[in-house]
């Protein structure tokens, strides 16, 4: 794997650990697309740093829970004015 796709890998794995992001507020973040964010979260991280990897799991998790939530919020708001 080359150089700056591991330590893309890694910086977007430390940034959803440490700010608790979606991939998508990630993605825009680190400027790539929602399905790079993915593959580097969901394949190239289990090759990279495992550990990480389980930290990683636990927010997008977490993440996918709440969606639900989020989108009834937004539609809430959408409707308010």
């Amino acid at each position: 794997m080359r150089e700056y796709i591991v330590e893309r890998v890694i910086a977007v794995a430390d940034y959803i650990i440490d700010s608790q992001s979606t991939v998508r507020g990630a993605a825009k973040k680190f400027d790539v697309s929602k399905s790079t964010v993915h593959k580097d979260l969901t394949e190239r991280l289990r090759l990279i740093d495992k550990q990480r990897l389980r930290m990683v799991k636990r927010v997008l998790n977490l993440n996918l829970a709440e969606r639900h939530i989020r989108g009834g919020l937004a539609t809430k708001l959408k409707y308010m004015h």
